[in-house]
């Protein structure tokens, strides 16, 4: 079995862990732009020859720090490239560079090369050649963070070549971003009820060629003459071949089912007789029906009661003018509501606004990128009802100073969030008594937003039927304020986990978004626990522990899905060592820290029970950080609650402590009281509670306390020592 990186554009990240789960692959998990997987060499290839959504597939050869050219060089000169490539192969290089010390990509990518080179060349003094079109190896370097991977690319060149493409318009469509339109849309279930799908601006006909490829079981790479695999040293032909053997099989007998239910035009004769090419190439034309026509012109073909309508307006980017777009937009949405009743429709509009001046409702977003240009498709339900505009229902007075608070909340915040890098925060926490109830938001670097509302308990008094008119207001209202689709809100009533636990379990989806903070990623799970995976409340906490971790090791007790030790090893501490007794939280550590490239010995993961831990450890730490829950009653430790037990628990990370080391205390018991009388004595403490409040949590600054303890002179543990020195050299 071997790890490797599935690479996709990003928002196709949830799509293509399911597609490779799929296709045979284990130990799936999703990444910023790509996807982890462990397989065999079959399921490299099977990947490389089906995957729709898929860029690259990549095999890592190794990890180690690059912060200078000779590391570089050096790294790469570990691996024995004679595994990989003959001395009289050809190779290129692709390289990539995120806050790191080395910042010229082109650099990059000649230092691996002039490495790999000079290996052969030293050993036999022949070298191989240089081919950047159709290598006989394509390798791959990724330097975050002054960190390398490197890797094979095995697709050798981008997967969304599928070979079938004769000729293209002026701004095409790659065919994984189609794919992934038409699987977000439901083709191939609409297919399958003996739905038709039709283009009204179908370009060089991408969508429409995707469509069928895509229900006719054809494999996306079949058509491919060249991949990355094929001049690599331990290719397996007898695999390939029978792979392939099977991809042929199945396209045989897809094709020999395909219905004729492809329907594209294009205002432009060229881009028409373009998708017929293409078409003819993909040996799908004998399925299509292609014509010239006006798309706002556009119905359904004659006895096609229902289908799937989808298509890629242009942007005002690459074609069009921008001003002349939202009455495109507006005038494609009453065609689609005025003629295809009973029809699905999915429109990729440039951006937000663009798909705001279509006169239609969309039942569900998503955030999709086409190239670097982030995009928004919108899927719509095209009822019967719809045949005249539908009005949104008028909000209550109520519900309308819930929009109004909202709106003037994120007015007042918008510029302090933008110029602080901040995306993740509260919008809103029970402002009007009558809506009770907190709304965080969580967005990524990209601008992709969801919304975690957190309902609190009613009084008993409120009628079931009240709250639960409000809770809906809340969703829409929220909804509406930061034009999130329903499907990216996630609902909860706070209430109390089980036996008072700080995590409570909700729901078990096992769905990760990630999120960015800090100039950091991390995975946050909206649906199943009452907490995410990220407390918001402790945004200052984690960026003190950051400033202090400079040179010293770490230490992060109770250390749920490890933020803080991310925190920590950003601001560059030795080494983290991250404790808890779950080991659900442990794995979301892990994944934590490895999606900021933080792995290997220095960031060890423990579970453990914190008390036992402190008792057997022998190391000492110049940074701890203590965030224990208020209380817990878990099966595998003793009883834990925050007031009684804290002073212990304190004084036993002091005997964990450098002499010049600091621990970080903070807990969210809000009737909590620190024990100064047994603390006092062994530590000078410094109550730094309110600067640790961010600013989006002022209206409830009680939210957590927070102390920084440093050891009194005379207790720290090497005084001893120091003072049977100094008496030495006095004799």
């Amino acid at each position: 079995m071997n790890a490797y990186f599935a690479t996709c554009p990003k928002g196709m990240e949830y799509l293509l862990r399911d597609e490779l789960v799929a296709i045979g692959a284990t130990e799936v998990r999703e990444s910023l732009a790509g996807v982890h997987f462990s397989g065999t060499l079959e399921t490299a290839y099977r990947a490389c020859l089906w995957s729709r959504l898929a860029s690259r597939i990549l095999l890592p050869l190794a990890e180690f720090e690059a912060a200078t050219d000779d590391a570089l060089y050096a790294g790469v000169q570990a691996i024995d490239w004679s595994q990989h490539l003959a001395s009289h192969a050809t190779l290129a290089v692709d390289a990539g560079t995120a806050l790191s010390k080395l910042t010229h990509s082109q650099y990059i990518a000649q230092r691996v090369k002039d490495s790999i080179v000079d290996q052969f060349r030293q050993r036999d003094g022949s070298r191989p050649g240089v081919d950047t079109d159709e290598p006989d190896v394509r390798i791959n370097l990724r330097l975050r963070r002054d960190r390398a991977t490197l890797s094979l690319d095995l697709a050798g060149t981008p997967l969304h070549r599928r070979g079938w493409r004769e000729v293209q318009g002026e701004a095409p469509l790659k065919e994984n971003l189609a794919a992934a339109m038409l699987l977000r849309a439901g083709w191939p279930e609409i297919y399958a009820q003996g739905g038709a799908l039709l283009d009204p601006m179908c370009g060089s006909g991408t969508l429409l060629i995707e469509g069928a490829l895509m229900v006719a079981d054809v494999a996306p790479g079949l058509r491919r003459e060249y991949f990355g695999f094929l001049g690599w040293h331990q290719h397996d032909i007898a695999v390939w071949r029978s792979l392939l053997d099977e991809a042929r099989q199945r396209a045989e007998t897809g094709l020999r089912a395909l219905r004729s239910c492809f329907f594209g035009s294009d205002a432009d004769p060229r881009m028409v007789q373009t998708a017929k090419r293409n078409a003819q190439e993909a040996e799908v034309s004998g399925f299509f029906t292609l014509d010239k026509h006006d798309a706002l012109h556009v119905g359904p073909p004659p006895s096609v009661e229902r289908g799937l309508v989808i298509t890629n307006p242009p942007y005002g980017e690459r074609l069009g003018e921008r001003v002349d777009m939202p009455g495109l937009y507006r005038a494609l949405g009453e065609a689609l509501r005025a003629r295809f009743s009973g029809w699905r429709a999915a429109v990729l509009a440039g951006d937000a606004e663009l798909g705001r001046a279509m006169p239609l409702r969309a039942e569900k977003r998503y955030a999709l990128y086409n190239g670097a240009l982030e995009t928004v498709l919108l899927i719509f339900e095209l009822h019967p009802r719809d045949a005249m505009p539908r009005e949104s229902k008028p909000l209550s007075d109520g519900a309308q100073m819930l929009k109004n608070r909202l709106e003037k909340n994120l007015k007042h915040l918008r510029k302090r969030l933008e110029r602080e890098g901040i995306h993740c925060w509260r919008a809103y926490d029970q402002d009007l008594p009558e809506y009770a109830a907190a709304i965080d938001v969580y967005a990524n670097e990209t601008g992709a937003t969801w919304l975690h509302v957190q309902e609190y308990r009613a009084p008993a008094e409120i009628p079931v039927e009240t709250t639960r008119q409000r809770l809906r207001e809340i969703v829409r209202v929220a909804g509406e304020v930061f034009d999130v689709s329903r499907d990216r809100i996630a609902l909860k009533t706070r209430e109390r986990g089980k036996g008072g636990s700080k995590y409570g379990q909700f729901d078990q989806r096992g769905e990760f978004v990630e999120v960015a903070e800090g100039n950091l990623q991390f995975l946050a799970n909206l649906t199943d626990y009452l907490d995410t995976g990220l407390f918001l409340d402790h945004r200052l906490v984690r960026a003190k522990l950051r400033e202090l971790a400079a040179g010293r090791r770490f230490l992060n007790m109770f250390a749920y899905t490890a933020t803080a030790s991310v925190y920590a090893a950003a601001g560059g501490a030795k080494d983290t060592t991250s404790v808890d007794l779950s080991a659900t939280y442990l794995d979301w550590a892990s994944r934590n820290l490895a999606l900021n490239g933080f792995t290997g010995t220095r960031h060890r993961l423990m579970q453990a029970d914190a008390m036992e831990f402190l008792q057997r450890d022998r190391d000492r730490y110049g940074l701890i950080y203590v965030d224990p829950p208020t209380f817990s009653n878990s099966k595998r430790a003793d009883d834990f609650d925050v007031q009684r037990d804290h002073a212990k628990l304190l004084n036993a990370c002091a005997d964990r402590l450098s002499s010049d080391g600091i621990i970080v205390f903070s807990n969210n018991f809000r009737r909590f009281k620190l024990d100064q009388a047994a603390l006092d004595e062994r530590f000078l403490i410094e109550d730094w509670s309110t600067p640790s409040i961010p600013f989006d949590f002022a209206r409830r600054d009680n939210i957590h306390g927070c102390w920084l303890l440093r050891l009194r002179p005379q207790e720290s543990p090497w005084s001893d020592t120091v003072q049977h020195v100094r008496n030495k050299v006095k004799r």
